[in-house]
């Protein structure tokens, strides 16, 4: 049995003789929006297939045609994904000047020479000073600081710019990452994320595209969407004789480690199952259904596990697993897309991108609630237009971001506005005809986009998150009770969707090589 909220594990059916069922918490892709003409599609969620090179979504994508009315501008190449590679990022201060071409060219190509220095900690063990903190953020900032005000040919002048570019930069990684600030991620283990080769493309059609193909070999009577999972009770027939009723259960003994949060209570009735039935787990749902299963595999996100583990699990998760979760870093980045009846952009520019002046000297990617519309990054342009209209996908990301998920759309369609006429120096610009965002801090079924390697954690804990329950190999024991995956247990691909596939197929290879290994014993 899958308990689900992505693509991660649907290709599990039809191995090896195994049954299997999935529960999803909620749609993976959800917030796909049509526009009015029909035949485009603006994504809430994951947006780029990125790279190309092995990597199995774009692969299952070219292999069914999904890619085939990805334009060539649309395959954009560099490390920030953009929706079209064609134009030029248009850099604008909050004094409504934009940002000469040549000082923008020049701060990047600092940026990218110290974001290259990054990735020298982990990928050559290079030792990490007290001064970084052990940040990424804290590394870059300084780092780049440094070099801009010891230039002896820039007058004072475009090294203010040049400073206040830094906060701008790091906003984008920030989204980047899904953390609230790149601050918050570990420059130690920074190194070990690996970028797929080859560029970055779109759906045309939508990624959901992706899940209905992995799903197409599946009954859909497997497949139940809309029900929430309560608790996933495990280690039930090595705990006790298990009849049609979960007992009453308290903070039982698991490998002489229970962590944190196990609860007892009350639990719920089956349904009539035979009394002599030894089903090591039970899936209890939210309208109080009870599943039994040899094997579950939880794919659900890591902030619902940083938020409901204690609960979700009973016993509870051993303590490792647990300090693994807690160290580990999840974020929300949200999207802003605004819809203008004309652009008021030139042809050749692909994003409008906010540098606020006056942060020339700050060391924080953190603002109070009232100013939270600071945290925008920038605007891209989304192409081609003939598909799209005239459309702008803003990002945000951290607490901000679960800030302006609690105003309304007015209100989120009026600062932005406000903020577009005060960079591009146009007070004409009119509001928006239409708004669309992304809420994935405050869904209850995501608790945020997707992971990162916090400040404190490292590849280590990815590897304890993915690890199977039960740890021990006691004969007694039915193994491999609860699998783990989803895309913050790939230690490489973390925070993509083709961690997230890959992640769900080594879970399966598992219990196939499992199965395969008996078979051949009882042969």
């Amino acid at each position: 049995m899958v308990v689900r909220a992505g693509i991660e594990d649907q290709r599990l059916q039809g191995h090896c003789g195994v049954d299997m069922e999935m529960v999803s918490d909620a749609l993976w892709m959800q917030g796909c929006s049509k526009n009015d003409r029909g035949h485009s599609t603006f994504e809430l969620g994951a947006t780029w297939i990125h790279g190309s090179h092995g990597n199995p979504i774009y692969h299952l994508a070219e292999a069914n045609g999904l890619l085939e009315e990805t334009t060539d501008g649309e395959r954009s190449v560099g490390r920030i994904s953009r929706y079209s590679k064609n134009g030029v990022a248009c850099y604008l201060t909050n004094r409504g000047r934009r940002i000469p071409k040549d000082v923008v060219e020049e701060f990047s190509d600092l940026y990218n020479e110290v974001y290259n220095l990054t990735q020298e900690f982990f990928r050559h063990g290079k030792p990490v000073n007290a001064e970084s903190q052990n940040s990424v953020g804290v590394f870059t900032r300084e780092e780049v600081r440094n070099r801009i005000r010891d230039d002896p040919d820039d007058p004072e002048a475009t090294k203010r710019l040049k400073l206040a570019m830094i906060q701008q930069y790091l906003k984008v990684e920030s989204c980047e990452s899904s953390s609230h600030s790149i601050d918050e991620v570990s420059l130690s283990a920074f190194g070990e994320w690996t970028e797929i080769p080859g560029a970055h493309h779109i759906i045309p059609s939508g990624f959901m595209r992706v899940v209905e193909l992995l799903a197409e070999g599946i009954p859909a009577h497997v497949i139940q969407l809309g029900k929430p999972v309560r608790c996933v009770h495990w280690d039930q027939a090595s705990a006790r004789p298990r009849g049609p009723e979960i007992e009453p259960r308290g903070e039982g003994d698991h490998n002489h480690d229970t962590g944190e949060g196990s609860q007892g209570g009350e639990e719920p009735r089956g349904s009539g199952r035979e009394e002599d039935e030894q089903w090591p787990v039970v899936v209890e749902c939210e309208d109080c259904e009870v599943i039994p299963a040899d094997h579950v595999i939880v794919t659900v996100s890591l902030g619902v596990l940083k938020r409901q583990h204690a609960s979700f699990f009973r016993p509870g998760l051993p303590a490792e697993k647990v300090a693994a979760i807690h160290r580990l870093g999840i974020g929300t980045t949200d999207k802003i897309f605004l819809e203008f009846e004309e652009p008021f952009w030139g042809p050749e520019c692909n994003s409008l991108q906010f540098v606020w002046e006056d942060e020339a000297e700050s060391r924080t990617l953190t603002y109070p609630p009232e100013l939270w519309y600071r945290k925008i990054c920038g605007f891209d342009v989304l192409y081609p237009p003939e598909r799209y209209g005239h459309v702008l996908s803003g990002w945000i990301c951290g607490e901000e971001a679960l800030v302006m998920e609690k105003c309304d759309d007015e209100a989120v369609a009026e600062i932005c506005t406000e903020m577009l006429r005060q960079f591009t120096g146009n007070p004409n610009i009119p509001k928006p005809r239409r708004i669309l965002r992304s809420a994935w801090g405050s869904d209850p079924y995501f608790r945020g986009s997707y992971s990162y390697t916090q400040v404190g954690s490292s590849g280590a804990d990815v590897e304890k998150l993915a690890k199977p329950l039960p740890y021990t190999e006691s004969s007694k024991t039915a193994p491999m009770q609860v699998l783990f995956s989803g895309e913050a247990t790939h230690r490489k691909y973390y925070s993509t969707t083709h961690g997230a596939l890959l992640s769900g197929q080594r879970e399966a290879a598992r219990l196939i090589e499992m199965y395969r290994d008996l078979f051949q014993q009882g042969t």
